[in-house]
């Protein structure tokens, strides 16, 4: 009897699926963190050291196993990743102590870095060459994702006695029902010499994508700063800086910024990609001074405002980015570009914010989100400028025409 396998426009939303469900795991710690400093005792420093050490650990996985699925398969990639993120949850689901959290988190991380450059490329693999969604979905999806882990778990937080338990308990499930789901999705990239290889830690940009990655970067490092500022301390800001403790309230900023780059990614599906980012970067910066002014005035209504419009000018600059950064690329090089998008992003998501974590509990979270929102604003001009350089540059070229690159057969 034929196996079962989805046809091209299914497997791609599939894919989606996929890929929202393991960004909404990894965003349900984030209002957990306050939970778990009450239970266990640690301040600041500790709970970014807890959010830091998941963004290593998915880091690491990146660039080791980041390219694996353009040698092996996607397929066992996928499902590998999908299993090591239920055990996961459930090293949460016991967790009893701040050791245990930084396991989980560690365990999590690593399932992370091997699925994000898979499900990336699946979505290249898998979109419709005549409408090519893929750029489109892998900016939408970490805002999304992020959003709906953080805000489903503020309030079962809330509402909910014993919420880690259920919170954890349920994801195991899903997890296990999605690596198994894998089985439908069609095998995408054909096994190539160079598995082992492949394994030596690396950054992959091959050289075709090399200038278009590099004006990228500043644009990538400044909004996931951002992403990385807010999942990590900005329950803890809402709480210690505005005097709000309702949990409630510091998912909802995640929403505000998180859930509104998904909005901004989708604005700008139809521009070109450098637009895009020009365009995201300035509101970027725009957003990201509001956080200033609202620090500095103590207005949540100012602090909300403007994670909004700086979560719109995230969604538009990072799909900018990665369509920039991937315009060209050949299929058999598709998850080891984007894998090295996503180092980029998760070290500007994870370094950055460990270290307003150690500076705050010396001069204080307002000192610190201000001296971030400067720095944050800075990098954002600072893709502002690459692009229109890259574009004088290519001015005074002659443009050749992009070569025409073999597409995955599929059906449907």
């Amino acid at each position: 009897m034929p196996r079962l396998t989805l046809s091209r426009t299914p497997a791609f939303w599939t894919t989606a699926g996929l890929l929202l469900l393991v960004l909404a795991a990894s965003g349900v710690p984030t209002p957990l963190y306050r939970v778990y400093q009450e239970q266990f005792g640690f301040g600041p420093g500790t709970l970014t050291a807890v959010f830091g050490i998941y963004a290593l650990a998915l880091l690491a996985a990146l660039l080791v196993v980041g390219g694996l699925s353009d040698h092996v398969g996607r397929r066992p990639v996928l499902v590998g990743g999908l299993l090591l993120q239920a055990v996961s949850m459930v090293v949460f689901l016991v967790a009893d102590g701040v050791g245990w959290l930084m396991t989980a988190r560690i365990l999590q991380g690593l399932s992370m870095g091997a699925l994000t450059g898979t499900l990336g490329a699946m979505l290249l693999d898998t979109q419709r060459p005549r409408r090519p969604l893929g750029p489109l979905m892998n900016s939408v999806a970490p805002g999304v994702g992020l959003s709906l882990g953080a805000v489903s778990a503020s309030l079962v937080v809330e509402y909910v006695a014993s919420p880690t338990r259920w919170v954890f308990a349920v994801l195991t499930a899903v997890l296990l029902l999605a690596a198994a789901a894998v089985s439908l999705l069609p095998e995408t990239s054909p096994r190539t010499p160079g598995a082992l290889r492949s394994l030596r830690p690396a950054v992959r940009v091959p050289r075709p994508q090399r200038t278009a990655f590099l004006t990228a970067l500043p644009a990538v490092v400044a909004v996931w700063a951002l992403g990385g500022l807010y999942l990590s301390l900005g329950p803890s800001l809402v709480a210690g800086v505005f005097g709000i403790e309702n949990h409630l309230v510091g998912g909802l900023l995640v929403l505000a910024m998180q859930g509104t780059a998904a909005a901004g990614a989708v604005l700008g599906r139809n521009l070109h990609p450098q637009r895009a980012m020009v365009a995201g970067a300035s509101v970027f910066a725009v957003g990201v001074t509001g956080t200033t002014a609202a620090v500095l005035s103590v207005q949540v209504a100012v602090l909300f405002a403007s994670a909004v419009v700086s979560g719109l000018g995230f969604g538009l600059a990072f799909l900018g980015a990665v369509a920039t950064a991937t315009a060209g690329v050949a299929p058999t090089e598709r998850a080891g570009l984007l894998s090295s998008v996503f180092v980029a992003g998760y070290l500007s998501f994870s370094v950055p914010a460990v270290l307003a974590g150690m500076a705050a509990g010396v001069v204080g979270l307002e000192a610190v989100t201000e001296v971030y929102a400067v720095v944050l604003v800075a990098l954002a001009l600072g893709a502002i400028a690459g692009v229109r350089l890259r574009r004088r540059r290519a001015e005074g070229e002659p443009v050749a025409a992009p070569a025409r690159l073999p597409e995955p057969q599929l059906p449907g």
